[in-house]
């Protein structure tokens, strides 16, 4: 069990240079598979049996990227598919894959719905293609890192946070998440709670199943930071009128005993709607106000605003959590592959969960994969929509190991006892 002590007086801080390069992607290349995958190469001049191919797995259906609920913007919401991202890490590893003699090519496997998925990635293993980028909706992992384990191919999860997933992935040596789980998240802004003293929380949850899996990693994070909940209470947005009171931020939080308001809402309509609408003056975080997020488009430190520039420039909108973690993603195989160039699937994959490899995510420290769920160690930034306020964990969080495994399931924690 982790403790919370007084700060540290000083805080040691890697700092990490950061570098451009200015090689572009080769022209798209032809390939003989089916019309749901496109490739595109990266440094043509390399010989084939050097180049690395990477699938960015996604279903054309996908309702994260429909137009109305992109363009919203919300917190911890994606915002455009995560090819543009897988390509960024390409053309920044350009000068480390010449260096080594190596390529990388991008192919882009796109099932049309979800009944076709099945399909995409059979033919992805038919083609040998043996490292995928998932970036799917949540309900679509399993089965996409089932998929992996029997063909044999080395999966990284870019988008999705639930916790489930990385428990039931235990036996899949060779699936990695990129991505923060739901309790990191949740630990992240437990802990900024915490080294304030605001202890008291008022609770408002949806009542989705997705709401749920948040408010449960908000109880196990309370708990684990001695956090008191005063209350929890259930809204419902309808167009009911005799709902309406379900909806209303005053009526929710009249009550005066909570120092602040943790709101969980997957979808973001309510959340939204709560900050500066309290009955009374208290600080909101969640899904809205204070937020847990992967990456933010105003993080300015340890080459941030450099990478958020080159990912505006390349697609004309800001960098999510997502994004950044199918970059850091890719990034990742490149370390390892450059690392053991001869590898397969499953020694990169060791390498990587073994520590031996580490990655530079422009976070200020050095990142390296968990060795019993395969999820990625970093800091997690808290900010709202203007600016990053702190990053997690905090100073004065204590570990016996890695203190950034003060966020999330620890060793000791996890039902993953295979390593």
């Amino acid at each position: 069990m982790n403790s919370l002590t007084s700060r540290f007086t000083s805080s040691r801080t890697l700092w990490l240079a950061t570098w451009t390069v200015a090689a572009a992607v080769a022209a798209q290349a032809a390939t003989p598979a089916s019309p749901a995958v496109k490739s595109s190469a990266a440094n043509a001049t390399a010989k084939s049996g050097n180049t690395l191919q990477v699938a960015v797995v996604s279903v054309a259906d996908d309702a994260r990227y429909q137009p109305r609920r992109a363009e919203r913007r919300w917190p911890g919401h994606s915002t455009g598919r995560l090819l543009s991202a897988a390509r960024l890490a390409v053309d920044d590893a350009q000068v480390e894959l010449q260096e080594a003699g190596l390529s990388l090519r991008l192919r882009e496997a796109v099932a049309a719905d979800a009944d076709q998925l099945a399909a995409t990635l059979q033919q992805l293993q038919t083609d040998k293609v043996a490292y995928w980028l998932l970036d799917l909706p949540d309900a679509l992992m399993p089965q996409a890192v089932q998929a992996a384990q029997k063909a044999g191919a080395l999966a990284i999860n870019a988008s999705s946070p639930l916790d489930s997933l990385r428990s039931q992935s235990c036996g899949a040596s060779a699936v990695l998440h990129s991505y923060p789980s739901q309790s990191m998240l949740a630990d992240a802004l437990a802990q900024f709670l915490a080294a304030r003293s605001w202890r008291e929380v008022l609770v408002l949850q949806g009542s989705s199943p997705a709401d749920q899996l948040q408010l449960q990693a908000w109880q196990r994070a309370s708990k684990r930071y001695g956090l008191k909940t005063t209350d929890t209470k259930t809204f419902k947005l309808s167009g009911d009128p005799r709902e309406r009171d379900a909806a209303n931020p005053k009526l929710l939080t009249a009550e005066r005993k909570h120092e602040v308001v943790a709101v969980w809402d997957a979808e973001g309509e309510f959340a939204r709607s709560l900050v500066y609408a309290t009955q009374w003056p208290r600080p909101v975080l969640g899904s809205s106000g204070l937020t847990a997020l992967a990456w933010h488009a105003q993080w300015e430190r340890y080459g941030g605003p450099q990478l958020n520039r080159r990912f505006v420039k390349l697609t004309q909108r800001p960098m999510t959590g997502q994004d950044w973690a199918a970059w850091v993603g890719v990034k990742s195989l490149v370390t390892a592959w450059v690392a053991e160039p001869k590898g397969t699937p499953q020694t990169l994959a060791a390498r990587l969960r073994t520590g031996q490899v580490q990655v530079d995510g422009f976070k200020g420290q050095s990142l390296s994969y968990r060795a019993w769920d395969g999820q990625l160690r970093q800091p997690v930034l808290l900010a709202h929509a203007d600016g990053v306020v702190q990053t997690a964990p905090m100073e004065g969080v204590l570990h016996p190991i890695d203190t950034l495994d003060t966020l999330g399931v620890d060793d000791k924690e996890s039902p993953c006892k295979t390593r």
